[in-house]
Formats: structure tokens, C-alpha cells, sequence
């Protein structure tokens, strides 16, 4: 019999394997569903360096037992940038179809979650998705659409033009799909709060298919500077990079052509590059013939004077914003942030910040690690990021930490490219650059939090002395007086000012 071939499109493959984009059952797409719609709205928001709003409501549109899959209407509204009205079809209704190709740090990376989500609900309730956004313009357009999975195409059921008094600008998105709130209601509740730690300066309301409202209020406006798109670095490219960049380039000789298409490359090091290759200068990159394209590359591996990518495509949080979400959500006793200088792995530029909170609503559990890539929390797989290796590698006694202390450490890593391990960004791998950096900084935090615990150690220390001296010493005092056959008693109230301002300290 025969061999059947046939081509299937991107939205066709991810309908057949949903499993690989985080969509496995139920409660976990209800969970996916939910991240990457509000992770759209949060970069939308980035962008413009806008002060996120965002309200997320999950309804029910069936009854069903508790313990039983449901149909409900997820509805995400923003008041990011809005999408330009001739790309709204394609955002929601075409998959790998987005914004997120550039070389900058982005919550988004595949161009697939938001959709993969719409196409999840479609697959399972038949049912689609309503989209109204505006960029701020006289306009709102509103669309509702399906997606035609074997082309991968958008179909237009209907669309709509509504003036903008106001001048809103923002996305709202509504679609039904099939779900399990019920299960999975921890994890989106603690996503939510952690989303609230890594983004202070948002407002997120949620209200659940019960009617009950959380609100995350934000506690300061200021955000961090949006990252800028940059080139790629000359030791992250490979062939297929160097031949797209052929096929592109207006320069006419290779040293126009690397100094034009490759990040921190100047005259004077595409000089001495295109020397140490022994390609000349005024060759015209066009000719470059397959060979030479190959030695190209791995001339450019070998090279040792590049300079490292900056950092300027990043957008860590910093030290300031990072504290103020950790004392929003955590109330600890005690914090300490650090952001380790700008970092490579294979040519992608990546900052590692590191934070350790103690005590206050800190859970008593087990060093609870609050992971995240480009302020994504990771919830998922924990087991497997490089963050949980590290921490496991500490000994933590050194640094006077016991097992039962209420001790949270927090890691987040930006980049333009975040190692993730599958397509659900569910945990980082463990490239030794990274591995390094994390470990850095997670010692950094533990020294500071064994100065804390050393000197809260001390307090304790004198604090139980004095507090014997306090109950006996006026009983002394009286004896000595009456010993020495004189009338006055000594004053110890400075001593007993010192026991009590002690006291005081240690509450």
C-alpha cells in the first residue's frame, strides 16, 4: 500500500499536539488560557510604558458539579496599546502570527500562546472569539472570528466600527472554552499574586466564576524603562541567520555589511574580524558562495574580540520595584534584592535578579522559590528549572538558615532569549552561564540575610542578659544600699531604659 504525504499547517499541528503548548487537560488549560492572554495584556501595556489596568472574568455558562469539566467565558480587557485594525484578524485568528520576532526582552516568545488559547476554545465549544481594540484613535473595532485551522487563516464572521469618544485604547478579548476552575483555581489565584510581586506598578482584578472578586492593587506607577530591539550578536547567529542577512543587506562589501547587521560591531572590529577570517573587506556579501558562508560562521565563533551584548534590549525590574512587590504581597520582616550585572549565553544578553524575603506572611514551607523569566511566573515543573538546581546545590546552614525558617527566595531572569525547555515556558534549563549567574546572586541575598539573622542573634543574646539584670537588679541595688549603710539607692534607670529599648528592637 502506498504512503500517503500531506502538508498540515501551524495551527493544524498545534490542534493535533495541544499537549506541547500547555494544554493538557482541563485545569490546566483554563490555567494556560488565563497566563497568556494576561501576559499579552501586561507587554501591550510595556510598550508604551503605560500603567497596566487589567480585569480578567471567568463565568460559567453551564451547570455542572464541581468535579466536572464546564464550559466557561474567559473575558481579559486591557488598556495597553491596542492593535492596529489591519492586524487584528491575524492576532487572534492565525498562530504563529504576532509582534514578539524581535530581538528584545518580551513576556511573549513563540507568537502562540493568546491564539493557541482561542484555538483551544474553539476545538472544544465550536463557539468564537470577540476582539475590540483601538490604539487610542476615533475608532474601536470590534471583530468576531474563527479560525479556519487547516489554511491557519482567520475567518471574519463579523466586524464592526464604534466611535471612540473617550479615546480608549486597550484589547478585550472573549472566547468560550472548556475548562476545570475548580482544580485549577490555585494555581491561577497564585499566579495572580505572583503576576502582582513581579509587576507592582499593575492593577489586575479578577472575579472567578462564583462571583468572587480579587483585586491586586498597584503600589507605584513608576515601571522600568521598556527594552529597545537590538541586532543579533555576532555569536548567537548560524548559517540560515547570515544567509537571511544576505538576502536583505543593501551593503555592497562585508565591511558595511558587518558593521551594519551585527550588534556592537565598529569599523575598527569588522577591520580586524574580516583580517583574522582572511575575507576581504570589499567583497560583496551577495557573492559569498555556500562554502563561504559556512567558514563565515565559524570564523565568527573562533573570534575572540567582540564586545558583549548590552544590556539595552533588556527591561530587568530593578532592585526598587522588585522590594516593592515582594513588601505588597509578602510582608516579610526581612528582604534583601540584587541585580547582577548584564550577562551571555551563545550571543543572548540576560540579567539575573535575586531576592530573599524572611518572615512576615512568608509560608513555612520548605524554601518556597518564586520563579520567573521576563516577570512570567513559573509554576509548573519547578523540579526541573536551573533556579530549584541551584538552591538545592546552597548549603544553607552556612548562611544560618534551618529548615524550618520562613524563608522565600525569589529569581528572575530577562532576556531576549530565555532557555525554556518546552514550548509552555513552564521552567528555564541549566546552561552553566545561567547556572552561574543565579548562584551569584542567591549567595549575595544569603550573606545579607546572615548579617540580619547574626545580628538579630546578638540582640536576642543581650536582650536575655539584660532582661536578668532587669529582674534582679533593683533587688541589688536595695541589698548593696542597706550593706554599704547608706540611704540613697543607685539609679539604674539607664540601665533598665537599655533592656527595654532592646525589647523593643527584638519585637
Amino acid at each position: 500500500m502506498a504512503q500517503t504525504f500531506e502538508e498540515i499547517s501551524a495551527a493544524d499541528f498545534f490542534y493535533r499536539n495541544r499537549d506541547i503548548a500547555g494544554f493538557t487537560n482541563p485545569a490546566r488549560a483554563v490555567f494556560s488560557s488565563m497566563r497568556e492572554l494576561v501576559e499579552n495584556a501586561l507587554d501591550a501595556a510595556d510598550i508604551y510604558s503605560i500603567p497596566p489596568d487589567i480585569y480578567i472574568r471567568l463565568s460559567q455558562e453551564d451547570e455542572a458539579e464541581l468535579d466536572e469539566v464546564a464550559v466557561y467565558t474567559l473575558r481579559i480587557e486591557d488598556n495597553g496599546s491596542g492593535i492596529p485594525p489591519r492586524h487584528i484578524p491575524s492576532a487572534f485568528g492565525q498562530v504563529l502570527f504576532g509582534s514578539k520576532y524581535k530581538l528584545k526582552q518580551a513576556r511573549g516568545t513563540f507568537g502562540l500562546g493568546g491564539t493557541m488559547a482561542i484555538l483551544y476554545g474553539q476545538i472544544t465549544t465550536h463557539k468564537p472569539v470577540y476582539v475590540a481594540s483601538s490604539t487610542g484613535t476615533s475608532k474601536i473595532y470590534k471583530y468576531k472570528l474563527m479560525i479556519d485551522i487547516q489554511r491557519n487563516r482567520p475567518l471574519i464572521l463579523d466586524r464592526k466600527i464604534q466611535i471612540n469618544k473617550e479615546k480608549w485604547h486597550g484589547t478585550i478579548v472573549e472566547f468560550c472554552l472548556e475548562g476545570d476552575y475548580f482544580r485549577a483555581m490555585p494555581k491561577i489565584l497564585e499566579y495572580l499574586k505572583q503576576t502582582a510581586l513581579v509587576t507592582p506598578y499593575a492593577n489586575i482584578t479578577f472575579i472567578d466564576p462564583k462571583g468572587r472578586l480579587y483585586k491586586f492593587t498597584r503600589v507605584t506607577t513608576k515601571m522600568p524603562p521598556p527594552p529597545k530591539e537590538t541586532l543579533p550578536h555576532p555569536y548567537g547567529v548560524d548559517v540560515e541567520t547570515i544567509q537571511r542577512l544576505i538576502r536583505i543587506t543593501p551593503c555592497r562589501n562585508m565591511l558595511d555589511f558587518m558593521k551594519t547587521h551585527f550588534h556592537r560591531i565598529g569599523e575598527n572590529i569588522a577591520h580586524h574580524f574580516l583580517e583574522f577570517a582572511g575575507i576581504s573587506e570589499k567583497k560583496n556579501p551577495k557573492k559569498l558562495k555556500p562554502h563561504e558562508i559556512v567558514r563565515l560562521v565559524r570564523m565568527i565563533k573562533r573570534f575572540k574580540g567582540f564586545l558583549p551584548p548590552d544590556a539595552s534590549c533588556l527591561s530587568p525590574l530593578g532592585e526598587e520595584l522588585l522590594k516593592a512587590g515582594i513588601l505588597k504581597e509578602l510582608k516579610p520582616e526581612f528582604t534583601a534584592v540584587f541585580q547582577r550585572k548584564p550577562s551571555t549565553y551563545s550571543g543572548h544578553p540576560f540579567i539575573v535578579e535575586t531576592a530573599i524575603a524572611y518572615g512576615g506572611d512568608v509560608p513555612k514551607d520548605d524554601f518556597p522559590v518564586y520563579r520567573f523569566a521576563n516577570r512570567i511566573p513559573l509554576l509548573y515543573d519547578e523540579a526541573s528549572d536551573v533556579s530549584v538546581k541551584v538552591i538545592r546545590y546552597i548549603n544553607w546552614r552556612r548562611y544560618k538558615v534551618l529548615p524550618d525558617m520562613p524563608i522565600a527566595i525569589l529569581v528572575h531572569v530577562c532576556s531576549t532569549k530565555v532557555p525554556y525547555k518546552t514550548v509552555g515556558k513552564e521552567f528555564i534549563a541549566d546552561r552553566p552561564e545561567m547556572k552561574r549567574e543565579i548562584l551569584n546572586g542567591i549567595r549575595e541575598v544569603a550573606r545579607q540575610l546572615q548579617r540580619f539573622l547574626t545580628k538579630r542573634e546578638h540582640v536576642e543574646k543581650e536582650r536575655r542578659r539584660l532582661s536578668v539584670f532587669s529582674k534582679y537588679l533593683p533587688k541589688i541595688a536595695r541589698f548593696s544600699t542597706e550593706l554599704a549603710g547608706k540611704e540613697k539607692t543607685p539609679d539604674i534607670k539607664k540601665l533598665l531604659r537599655t533592656v527595654r529599648k532592646l525589647e523593643e528592637e527584638k519585637k
